[in-house]
Formats: C-alpha cells, structure tokens, sequence
C-alpha cells in the first residue's frame, strides 16, 4: 500500500485523539483534513455547531428553525429535537448540563432550551432574552458560551459589524451588553472582512486555560471567507482562508483536543486539524521505519 505525507499527516491528526490537546492555537498550522455531509432533511442550510463537552458530540442547527440535529464527528446524525416558532435561527452554543442557547438573527433574541432527542421544543414556552431592537437580516448571526466566565460572545453580521460581549439572565429576561470592538461608522469593516457569521471562544479547550490563547475567540467570515483568532482587543493573532474550500461556509466550532469543525449551508461539515509540516512529518516517517526495522531484527 502507498502511502504520502499527506496521508501521513492525516493520520497523525487523527490518531490518539486523546493525547492530541493543543498547547496553543496558531491557525497556520491547521489544514482541511475531512469533508463530511450532514443529514440534508434535518441539517438544511446549517448555520450554525457547537460542541458539547459532556457528551463530545457536535449540535448543528439550519437558518430555517426546523430542528437542532445531533451528529457524531463524522457528520452522521445521532438524534434530532423538533423546534417550533423559531424562524431565521442563526447561532448555537452549549452552555452545559444539557442545555444550549440559540439566537435569531432578526429579532436578536437569545433563548434558552435543553435538548431531548426526539422531542420538541417551542419557543414562546422557552426563557428569552433580547440583545437588540428587531433588524434586517444583518443581525446576530452567533454566540458561544465561555465557560469560565459564564459569559457570551456574540457577533452581528453587518450595518454595522459588531463583536458582543454580554451576560445574559434568562431568569429575569435582562441582558448586559459590551460592545467589545464598536465600529468608526455603519460600513466599518472590523477585521477587514464583508460580514461576520461565526464566533467560539477559546476558553472551551481545557487545554488552552491558563495560556495567553484562553481569552481569545475564532471568527468566521462567510463573504469573504476568512477563519481568525482574534483577541478581545480585535488583533488578528491568526487566519485560514477558506476561499478555496467552500463559499457557503458559515458556523465554526472547537472540540476539547483543539479540532475545528465548520458548517455551511450546503449542509456540510468541515474538519480542520493542526497537521506535522512536510518536514516534521518526514522525521516521523523516517524514526516510523527506524522502530519497524529494529522490531524485524528482534524477530529474526
């Protein structure tokens, strides 16, 4: 069997996937590993993934508020929940113990609901939130959970671009909210880039708590399309074009080992991965047939 560095790598990603967490975070070390195609009938027009850590599978939600529909790390789906009353859902995130809290971009409205595969959920039974006034569709486009500060960050699309962060009491209805990169004016391009579709904090990665990435989020760019870390500030530490890849791409998410997973409307999943150079992968490919040549000689 032949087999390339490429191959190699792909392997090496993969491979004792527990003994993979990242001590850091520089998207230039990351590569397009896996492509995988979500249910279309549950999954139509993905939007938005979110990993859950409790069971360390990933949830996905499509922009017509039909179902949120849960899959394993290769697309295929485990369970479904039924949403009803949603309309034009845009973002997901797990929160913990069960429950997830999904926005709709118009109405800027964050709700709160615990999923129950096969069940359903309506939304004018569930804790609401409001983040704006209703606008156009240039609103709020997705929000993650930081779990140590039981924080959001959201993003809204455009008109302006904007970058939230917010605590969010769904006991009370009330939201606090910090603009925290406000634009010089309504076409204000925050990152340099035409929208703002996708935001995970980093904080989720229990192995990057503690570094100077913890208090950083990934953004996606669907129009242009452009995955960064960025900091609170609005510095762009890292980036992955993804133009070449998919132009429908949307939502973005970050497992516990520092894998990337990103959806789009097609509905398909994309899978990143930090992958060994060329040459790293070479010595490893080569100290591979040192162990295998000195295992022979013991045999024979």
């Amino acid at each position: 069997m032949k087999f390339t560095l490429n191959t190699l790598a792909l392997t090496l990603a993969f491979a004792a996937p527990a003994q993979a967490q990242i001590a850091s975070l520089d998207l230039a070390d990351y590569r397009l590993v896996a492509t995988y195609e979500l249910p279309a009938v549950r999954a139509s027009e993905a939007s938005a993934i979110t990993w859950n850590w409790d069971t360390d599978t990933l949830f996905v939600v499509g922009d017509e508020g039909e179902y949120v529909v849960e899959v394993n790390k290769q697309g295929q789906q485990i369970g479904s929940m039924t949403l009803s009353g949603f309309d034009d859902t845009e973002g997901l995130t797990y929160v913990g113990n069960g429950q997830f809290a999904i926005v709709e971009e118009r109405v800027q409205d964050v709700s709160l609901f615990t999923y129950q595969a096969g069940g359903t959920v309506s939304r004018n039974t569930l804790p609401s939130v409001s983040v704006g006034p209703t606008v156009g569709n240039v609103g709020l486009e997705d929000l993650s959970y930081d779990p140590l500060t039981g924080r959001f960050v959201l993003v809204k699309e455009k008109v302006p671009q904007a970058v939230y962060d917010a605590a969010l009491n769904f006991s009370n209805g009330s939201a606090s909210v910090t603009e925290l990169l406000p634009p010089a004016n309504q076409s204000a391009l925050i990152f340099g880039t035409q929208d703002l579709s996708g935001v995970q904090v980093l904080s989720t990665v229990q192995s990057l708590r503690g570094t100077a990435d913890q208090d950083n989020f990934l953004v996606y760019s669907q129009e242009t399309p452009r995955l960064m870390e960025v900091s609170r500030s609005g510095a762009i530490l890292s980036s992955f074009d993804f133009s070449a890849i998919a132009g429908d791409a949307e939502g973005v998410t970050i497992d516990g080992n520092g894998i990337i997973y990103i959806v789009g409307e097609t509905p398909r999943m994309y899978v990143l991965a930090p992958v060994p150079e060329p040459e790293t992968a070479l010595l490893m490919l080569t100290g591979l047939g040192l162990i295998g040549a000195a295992a022979r000689r013991r045999r024979t």
